[in-house]
């Protein structure tokens, strides 16, 4: 028997130096074969791009992972400990493996196995770090030596700090989240010191399953799991009794943070913002790089720009007609189910869908939209509403944009039982709890852009009606003829040559000569008549065609096309006199920035949607005003002088001709074809501009401080209507936006530069003015010049005709030329 236990003895010794041996090898080579961890001490994780309006509003996001990374030091204690809690009680303790745990789960295991249940894991915070950062999720044996062997290395390579920064930083807590401060954001739309301990103890029970703990999915379980957290922080002395307590008590309210845009009203102006994002710095910097995007959005002008915008287009809809319901429900069809399965854009809101669910002589009964809680679950609430008679009776036949059908005499005339429409709730207060108007969107769409005029930065822009119904930018990507718009710029250039705004030039019947086989070219002003002799500043406040080829065949296209590439409206505009009529195609931002030209005296601007981007690591990576200010960073206040900063803008105009024009577009609002902006009763200037057949219609404007651009179009140009003229579709869109932006802010009048002198002169005629005249106004004139006096005799010269170019044909030409003035620099050409 003792040779026998001897035998057995040494059999096993050498089996278990054998296993310890070929253990031993294996961990070796395991050990040897696990990947490289020194990368972590550089850990840079995809991180979301962050877009900021001016005044510092979160107003997008992008990102393929939803992460911030946050400091260990950032982190409240709070955090910490709900996640040490729920994961890792022993955190500090161990030295990367908490051997009692891994026996204890052994144990329970087997019990596991044998009945079929979920096993249970033992993995510390420093193993999960290992098997997220450094191996797969795959379920073997092999992969959790190398976890544990990995974690065993990492305890000696980082601090116990690093490590938990690690952990917090990369963790997937659901919903799109990685990282806590992520997860913060999305689920309670709050930063992490702003956290209470409930939320915390809700985030820490999250990385097991997020799925499993979905706060509306799985609500009583979430709830559990939290309450779970907060028990065992209890028990580790993390926090008190009394502190556990409230904290079970409190609702879990989950407020999710939206993907993409955070303002609704700047879907336009993000989704610019991230294709220039996209292309500079591409896709990979843009969604992983982290970037800190300072944008020069105000948001409260974007949201009244929004309106104005939308406003605008309703109003010209309304003017033209019915098209009919956006559907119909079949017979027997629930309402309520079929409306909540159409998709409504978000920023169409307050417009929901309603269905006809009675009808009345005078009014209609409508079932609304159910509305979505945010899991998805309908409210159960069931809207009622009406719609008067009162809101229909714009509602006439469409039958083409000159003609609609007969008026509404009853609710019947419009909609019937079971059409589906758009309405929105009306809220004046004298209208009835759930009374409703009736909404279309419009065929005819457009933008506005609102710009500082001294720096080119972009305050607001939107695009269209609806950015979720069509994705198309107007104010960016749309070409279109600017028309009357682009005017100022022709008589700038006059300007420049030596023309005064009471200058004559004779408005009557013009011909060009288009070449062989091509019929004559007679411009017409808008109204079919001539008014003879008229002053520069009458022919753009009256907005003359015939005037304006006039002026531009004696100025020459040659050199207006130069000042169309100046002021950035056209890179190569054909050097043909119909293009002095805005017959050329451009952008409303070039043309919103060439009219900032205007206004600030002369200074090139570029557009901008961008003030500063900075890189993760919070280095300024792009800077629009790249100006250097000397003296500007001291350390203290020393009475020294205070710094000033360079003026690098290019002066493509001269100051005191472009006070010249932004004068006369005075003149436009006061008197001419944009005077329904005058009722604001603010100095404000612009210009109409309506092309063929009214198949554009823009208006530009600017108060001293800020200019605003407005196109209205069809996206496939057509004609829009009789009359529906730059003054009648763009300028009220101009007019409200302008009321509401100016608000109650002290009016500001346009800056006089220079070598400027206001003379009294009669404003139809431009003499200079005598004492009784009535309708006299102050013109401004350059130095050196001024107006002529009443018995001044004038220049008179009128080509018949002219060629393509612009050149007077070998034709007669009428010329009278006076000996001598005697006063002034006025004539009549």
């Amino acid at each position: 028997m003792l040779r026998i236990f001897t035998v057995l003895f040494g059999a096993a010794a050498v089996l278990f130096i054998a296993g310890v041996l070929s253990v031993t090898y294996l961990l070796w080579r395991m050990s040897d074969d696990l990947p490289d961890y020194d990368h972590l001490a550089d850990y840079a994780p995809p991180i979301m791009t962050r877009m900021h309006a001016g005044d510092g509003q979160l107003i997008a996001e992008y990102a393929k992972e939803r992460r911030m990374f946050v400091p260990i030091e950032a982190i409240p204690e709070r955090v910490t400990y709900s996640f040490m809690a729920a994961e890792d009680k022993n955190f500090y303790e161990h030295q990367g493996l908490y051997f009692k745990g891994i026996l204890r789960a052994i144990v329970a295991n087997i019990g596991n196995l044998i009945q079929d249940r979920r096993m249970e894991g033992a993995s510390t915070i420093t193993q999960q770090v290992a098997k997220n950062f450094l191996l797969t999720n795959e379920r073997s044996l092999e992969r959790k030596i190398k976890e544990a062997l990995l974690s065993l290395k990492l305890e000696r390579a980082f601090t116990k700090a690093q490590i938990l920064e690690l952990y917090l930083n990369q963790i997937y807590l659901g919903m799109g989240s990685y990282g806590v401060a992520a997860a913060a954001l999305i689920y309670f739309d709050k930063p992490l010191d702003q956290l209470t301990i409930a939320e915390s103890a809700y985030l820490a029970a999250l990385p097991k399953a997020p799925s499993r703990y979905h706060p509306y999915r799985n609500r009583e379980r979430a709830l559990a799991r939290r309450n779970w957290v907060i028990g065992r922080m209890e028990e580790n002395g993390f926090i008190t009794a009394y502190e556990a307590s409230v904290a079970r008590a409190e609702d879990l309210v989950v407020t999710p943070r939206r993907q993409g845009a955070q303002v609704v009203d700047a879907n336009y102006f993000v989704e610019e913002v991230r294709r220039e994002l996209y292309g500079q710095y591409g896709e990979t910097k843009l969604y992983e790089g982290g970037m800190s995007v300072r944008t020069t959005l105000d948001t409260g002008l974007q949201t009244k720009a929004a309106k104005a915008l939308r406003d605008g287009l309703v109003a010209y809809d309304r003017r033209h007609g019915w098209r009919g319901p956006v559907s119909r429900l079949e017979s027997g069809e629930n309402w309520q189910e079929a409306l909540s399965e159409m998709t409504l854009a978000e920023d169409l809101t307050p417009w929901t869908f309603a269905a006809v669910i009675g009808l009345e002589k005078d009014r209609v009964k409508i079932g609304v939209r159910p509305e979505k809680e945010i899991s998805g679950e309908l409210v159960e609430d069931v809207v009622i509403g009406y719609i008067p008679l009162s809101e229909m009776e714009w509602a006439r036949e469409f039958l083409s944009t000159k003609s609609r059908g007969a008026k509404i005499k009853e609710a019947s005339d419009v909609l019937a039982i079971g059409d589906v429409v758009y309405v929105e709730p009306l809220s004046k207060q004298e209208d009835e709890p759930g009374t409703y108007t009736l909404r279309q969107i419009p065929q005819v769409n457009g933008g506005i852009v609102a710009m500082d005029p001294y720096t080119g930065r972009v305050l607001a822009m939107v695009g269209g009606m609806s950015f979720q119904t069509s994705q198309f930018n107007r104010a960016v990507q749309a070409k279109r003829q600017p028309g009357s718009a682009f005017k100022p710029f022709v008589y700038a250039a006059a300007l420049d040559k030596g023309f005064t705004p009471s200058s004559l030039i004779l408005d009557a019947p013009f011909v060009m000569d288009q070449g062989p086989g091509l019929a004559l070219w007679k411009p017409e002003n808008y109204g079919h008549r001539f008014y003879g002799p008229s002053t520069l500043r009458l022919g753009i406040e009256k907005s003359r065609n015939v005037m304006t080829v006039r002026l531009a065949q004696n100025v020459g296209m040659r050199k207006i096309s130069d000042y169309a590439k100046r002021f950035g409206i056209m890179d190569k505009m054909p050097a043909v006199l119909s293009m002095s009529l805005g017959a050329g195609e451009t952008t409303l931002m070039r043309m919103t920035a060439a009219y900032a030209m205007l206004v600030n005296g002369g200074k090139k601007v570029t557009p901008t949607l961008v003030d500063r981007i900075q890189d993760r690591r919070g280095k300024t990576i792009f800077r629009h005003d790249t100006r250097e200010c000397i003296g500007c960073r001291v350390d203290m206040w020393d009475n020294q002088e205070m710094p000033k900063l360079p003026d690098t803008r290019e002066q493509v105009l001269s100051a005191q001709t472009a006070y010249q024009v932004v004068s006369m577009l005075e003149g436009v609002v006061q008197r001419g074809t944009g005077r329904t902006i005058s009722k604001l009763g603010r100095p404000l200037a612009g210009k109409t501009g309506t092309t063929n057949d009214e198949r554009d219609a823009w208006f530009m404007g600017f108060s001293p401080n800020m200019v605003v651009g407005v196109f209205v179009g069809l996206d496939e140009p057509r004609p829009m209507g009789k009359g529906e003229t730059g003054g009648k579709v763009a300028a009220p869109i101009f007019k409200q936006f302008m009321a509401d932006a100016l608000g109650d802010q002290p009016a500001i009048p346009f800056r006089i530069p220079n070598g400027m002198n206001l003379v009294r002169v009669h404003a139809k005629t431009g003499l200079l003015a005598q004492p009784g005249d009535d309708n006299v106004i102050l013109e401004a004139f350059k130095e050196g010049t001024g107006p002529r006096a009443p018995e001044a005799p004038i220049i008179y010269e009128e080509p018949i005709a002219a060629n393509d170019n612009g050149d007077p044909l070998a034709q007669p030409t009428r010329r009278r030329t006076p000996t001598s003035l005697s006063s002034g620099t006025g004539g009549l050409y």
